[in-house]
C-alpha cells in the first residue's frame, strides 16, 4: 500500500485556539472543515497529546484562524512546533479576542471562525471536536494557505502529531549539499536558499551568517545535519 496518495488529498492551514482558565494556547491545524450549513457546523481534527487539545476539552469552544497564503514559516512554525506547555505562543503574535475571549490572530489571517463544541469523536490518537459556529468574521481579501502550497512552494514541514503526518517521503527531494533540520526536518536547499529573509537561490548552507536560523522551528545551524 503506498500511503502516499494521501498526498493528493486537499486541505488548507489554520491555526486552532482555545482558552482555558484565562490562558490561551493555538496550534496548526489542516483538517478543519464545514460540516452543514444549517445550524453552520465545523470539525477540527486535534492530537490528544497537544495541550490544545486539553484547552478545548476544558472551554468545549474553539477558534479557527483561517492563515493566508503569504503567512511566513515563522508564524507556522510558532504555533505549528513549540508547545504551549514550554513558551507561551501568542506572547510574540498579533491577536485579538471575540466577546467569548477566544483569541484570532489577527496578521496574515483572512477571517476566524468560532465555534461551540456540540459534539467530540474518538479517532484513535486524535478527537474531532464538531462545534457550532457562534461568532465569524472576514478580516482581509486574499488566497488562503493550502497544505499543497505549504509543502511545494513554501517547502514547509509537518509535526508528527499532525493527523497528516506521513513518516515516508517527507524529505523533499533536493540537489547538491542540502541540510536537514533535526528539530523539525525542514530542509535547506541551497538551489532555492531562504527569499522569504532575503538569503538568494544559489547560497550555499556554510556561507549563511552563523545567526541564521530554520525559518519554521527557529533552531540554530548547529541542529542542521547534511543531508546523504
Amino acid at each position: 500500500m503506498d500511503i502516499r496518495a494521501l498526498h493528493n488529498l486537499s486541505y488548507g492551514l489554520y491555526i486552532v485556539s482555545a482558552k482555558k482558565e484565562g490562558h490561551f494556547n493555538g496550534q496548526v491545524a489542516n483538517t478543519v472543515f464545514q460540516i452543514s450549513s444549517d445550524p453552520p457546523t465545523l470539525a477540527v481534527s486535534i492530537n490528544k497529546q497537544n495541550l490544545t487539545h486539553e484547552f478545548i476539552q476544558a472551554g468545549k469552544a474553539f477558534i479557527v484562524s483561517v492563515l493566508a497564503k503569504e503567512a511566513p514559516l515563522s508564524l507556522i512554525g510558532q504555533f505549528g512546533f513549540k508547545s504551549g506547555r514550554e513558551v507561551d505562543k501568542f506572547a510574540a503574535v498579533a491577536f485579538q479576542l471575540t466577546p467569548a475571549g477566544l483569541p484570532y490572530v489577527t496578521e496574515h489571517t483572512l477571517a476566524y471562525l468560532e465555534a461551540k463544541v456540540i459534539q467530540a469523536v474518538d479517532a484513535g490518537t486524535h478527537t474531532i471536536f464538531i462545534g457550532e459556529l457562534t461568532e465569524a468574521a472576514v478580516l482581509a481579501p486574499g488566497e488562503p494557505m493550502t497544505y499543497a502550497y505549504y509543502h511545494q512552494v513554501k517547502r514547509g514541514t509537518t509535526p508528527k502529531t499532525a493527523p497528516t503526518f506521513v513518516a515516508v517521503a517527507e524529505k523533499p527531494p533536493v540537489a547538491g549539499p542540502s541540510y536537514q533540520c533535526s528539530i523539525c526536518n525542514y530542509v535547506y536547499d541551497p538551489a532555492k536558499g531562504d527569499p522569504e529573509r532575503g538569503i538568494a537561490p544559489g547560497t550555499p548552507f556554510t556561507a549563511l551568517a552563523d545567526d541564521w536560523t530554520c525559518p519554521i522551528c527557529g533552531a540554530g545551524k548547529d541542529a542542521f545535519e547534511k543531508v546523504v
